[in-house]
């Protein structure tokens, strides 16, 4: 059988499950998949089908009479057909074939009906007639109406005899829900025609690159979770802890990607299902292309799979060849800088966002010798707001490479301290008070004390003081230094900048 998998063919065995639609696709587990009817089903149940024609594109709403049923069972045979004749009361298109029988009765029309006519009483030339004019009459098959026209009601006044109609299919976009699911079960049995999204394609916007930078950030690893949806949006909430200068500002409209950028939910990401006016505290991030349905039907506490146009360009991480091979990828030129052998490893980048870079063509990838980047381990259950902060200092938020500043350290100390950010420090409550601080513990000053968010690294067991210096109850731990903290303490300097990252590289 053939399905479609975002908008491309695919054989697959019949009876097949949507697990195997998947294969070659971009995908990420237990995300939103959405599944189109096939167009038979959708011939059998949409009410609204698009007659385009050589004049134009119009719609009928079919109305829930025989006449209807009659008229959607012979859909295939209306692409082709001709406007034989027209009068100032009507268009008549045709023929075809159909079992309507023979019937006199008059019928009441109105501007913009359709309903059939019989050509010399004979059902072998039936037509589709549409009304231009409010009259009665009767063409031989009955008072009985197909539909309306709803749309391009002015092609009507254009139409001329010999005009074609190309093609008549039931009207279902893709902003519409009507005939598509949403789901996370691959084993759902697909049939032919069906029609599969797998992702939501987002193509970024060029004139707000910290809006698209963001938004890069939260689907970096190929999916964004769906934190809440009302009837105009779906909304991820996943970082609201963010600066967001004022960029590209516009009307709303459906597919529009937005991020707040001042007031509460600063930094909330919005995918728009209806449209809606310019705000001053929404900046323009990009549009959907593609896997609007996902979006559409998309429900609070769901995750959704994510490709992005551009994809993010970022470096950090990978050695300096590596860097240069990627970067050569996306067009953009490499200037080395700190360590440029080829094993270094990248730990900053400038410019950092996506958008910028593009813009540049070129990129700065500063990297340092393997052995000074240290792998420390982060303790999210036992305490969140302090790990959060950390990572926001650092720079581990959004990258896999962070850097810390050392704030004070001599020999002999039991701890190096390491600057942190004031403005940040109101959310670090203080936890449970620890009963023995161990080497190699990383912790945080917390509210309770003057100098809350100074961070440090316990060099010697104690369990009256912590990494900074403090009592237990002035002090969080959130995670612990795990490479050999004697080469660390021989290679780092007073005011040094190291490099720290959760990863094994």
């Amino acid at each position: 059988m053939k399905v479609f998998v975002n908008g491309k063919e695919k054989e697959l065995p019949s009876k097949a499950t949507l697990k195997s639609a998947l294969t070659g696709e971009h995908y990420v587990k237990g995300t939103l998949v959405s599944i189109h009817l096939s167009t038979e089903k959708l011939v059998k149940e949409s009410d609204d089908f698009e007659i385009v024609t050589e004049r134009g594109s119009m719609v009928i709403h079919l109305d829930d009479t025989p006449d209807a049923k009659i008229w959607r069972s012979k859909v295939s045979d209306m692409s082709e057909l001709f406007l034989r004749w027209r009068t100032e009361r009507l268009d008549a298109f045709g023929s075809f074939s159909t079992d309507i029988e023979f019937d006199q009765t008059e019928g009441i029309y109105k501007r913009f009906d359709c309903f059939f006519s019989l050509g010399g009483n004979d059902n072998s030339t039936t037509y589709m007639m549409i009304a231009r004019k409010d009259h009665k009459r009767s063409y031989g098959a009955g008072s009985g109406r197909i539909g309306h026209i709803t749309k391009g009601r002015h092609i009507l006044d254009i139409f001329q005899e010999g005009d074609r109609i190309i093609e008549v299919k039931p009207l279902i976009s893709e902003e519409s829900t009507e005939n598509v699911i949403v789901t996370t079960d691959l084993s759902f049995k697909l049939e032919d025609g069906y029609s599969v999204d797998t992702h939501v394609r987002i193509k970024l916007d060029e004139s707000s690159p910290e809006s698209a930078e963001h938004v890069l950030i939260l689907s970096d690893k190929g999916h964004m979770h769906i934190s809440d949806t009302s009837g105009s949006y779906a909304a991820c909430s996943e970082d609201q802890d963010i600066s967001m200068e004022i960029e590209d500002r516009r009307v709303r409209d459906i597919g529009s990607v937005t991020v707040r950028n001042q007031g509460v939910g600063l930094g909330r990401i919005f995918i728009y299902k209806e449209k809606r006016q310019l705000s001053e505290v929404h900046n323009y991030a990009g549009t959907v292309i593609s896997g609007m349905p996902i979006v559409k039907m998309a429900k609070g506490d769901s995750s959704i799979s994510v490709v992005t146009e551009p994809l993010r360009l970022l470096t950090v991480g990978m050695t300096q060849k590596k860097a240069s091979e990627f970067l050569d990828s996306r067009g953009v030129k490499q200037e080395r800088v700190g360590d440029v052998d080829d094993d270094a490893i990248v730990v900053e980048q400038i410019p950092e966002r996506t958008i910028d870079a593009l813009k540049a063509g070129k990129v700065k990838t500063f990297a340092v010798k393997k052995d000074r980047i240290y792998r420390i381990s982060l303790d999210r259950k036992k305490s969140p707001l302090s790990v959060h902060y950390f990572e926001k200092v650092t720079g581990l938020s959004h990258k896999p490479i962070g850097s810390l500043k050392v704030f004070f350290m001599f020999d002999g100390m039991p701890m190096v301290q390491f600057e942190g950010d004031p403005s940040r420090a109101h959310m670090l409550y203080p936890d449970e008070p620890f009963k023995k601080c161990k080497r190699g513990d990383i912790g945080v000053t917390n509210q309770a004390r003057p100098n809350a968010g100074l961070i440090g690294i316990r060099l010697e067991d104690s369990k009256e003081y912590g990494p900074t210096g403090e009592e237990g109850y002035g002090t969080n731990i959130l995670g612990k230094f795990e490479d050999d903290l004697d080469e660390f303490l021989k290679k780092t300097d007073d005011e040094e900048v190291i490099y720290v990252t959760e990863e094994r590289l």
